[in-house]
């Protein structure tokens, strides 16, 4: 069974930071880490192969600049995930890549995949933490013609026949396909452990290629491109609820919040 895993080097949003004067994220200056949900993919794609063998191979798309710093900085995350319990990584590196579509990201990957002679199983997250487009995937499956499960937050295998347990809020879906196929999950699915020191060690001499566009035969020709980033000003109202006693605070803060239509007073 082997295994591919989408790995998203994805902006650390909770490290970003807006410029004051501009009001515009000071993207080149917040870290890449995984995203989020692809630590599950991860994880999945880990117990995947205790069970059934074979080899996990990331591949990841640096579409963050500036292009030399990313490239360097990106080592870290990649062996992160070879610590995880891949076994090969991939990082497909290009200037023309940076700030990519998700149609040219998706190319990049299929490109690559190919290249590989393909794979039994292709898992990502179901969405990443700085553009949450959540279509990598679907576009993934679409030029690989082969099938999609979405919002996965349970697989089993038996063979080449994969059943799945889709998220869909308000109920709970069970599918089947046969392998190869791609999947995308959900937080849901598992717990991602901890590497272990000797992992981490291991991690060091797995190997981890750069590979370009040209070395896969794609060309880059996104149709849709960053404008504008923007960080979104929240305007707060400061109301301050006044009281003597707590009683008076609590009612008095009751009042204010029916007053803007958060709270539904009881009839």
């Amino acid at each position: 069974m082997n295994t591919i895993v989408l790995v998203k080097l994805a902006i650390d949003v909770g490290q970003l930071r807006i410029d004051p004067s501009t009001g515009r994220p000071l993207i080149d200056e917040a870290p890449l880490k995984i995203s989020d949900i692809d630590r599950m993919a991860i994880e999945e794609a880990v117990r995947i192969k205790e069970k059934h063998g074979g080899k996990i191979t990331s591949i990841s798309v640096l579409t963050w600049g500036p292009f030399n710093k990313r490239v360097s900085e990106a080592e870290m995350p990649l062996r992160e995930a070879l610590a995880m319990g891949v076994d090969e990584a991939i990082l497909i590196t290009d200037e023309s890549l940076l700030q990519a579509d998700t149609k040219t990201t998706a190319n990049a990957i299929v490109g690559a995949i190919k290249k590989l002679g393909g794979a039994d199983l292709i898992i990502a997250g179901e969405g990443t933490i700085d553009g949450f487009s959540g279509v990598v995937g679907s576009r993934v499956s679409t030029e690989l013609n082969i099938p999609l499960i979405t919002y996965a937050r349970k697989i089993e295998l038996k063979g080449n026949i994969l059943t799945a347990e889709r998220d869909l809020e308000d109920y709970i879906e069970v599918v089947e396909t046969t392998t190869p196929a791609v999947v995308t999950v959900t937080r849901e699915i598992n717990t991602p452990r901890l590497p272990t020191l000797l992992q981490i060690r291991m991690a060091i001499k797995k190997p981890l290629k750069k590979i370009s566009l040209s070395e896969i035969g794609v060309e880059a020709d996104p149709k849709i491109k960053p404008f504008i980033i923007e960080g979104v000003k929240v305007k707060r109202k400061n109301v301050i609820v006044d009281g003597k006693t707590p009683e008076e605070l609590v009612e008095n803060l009751i009042k204010k919040l029916v007053d803007e239509g958060i709270v539904t007073p009881r009839r």
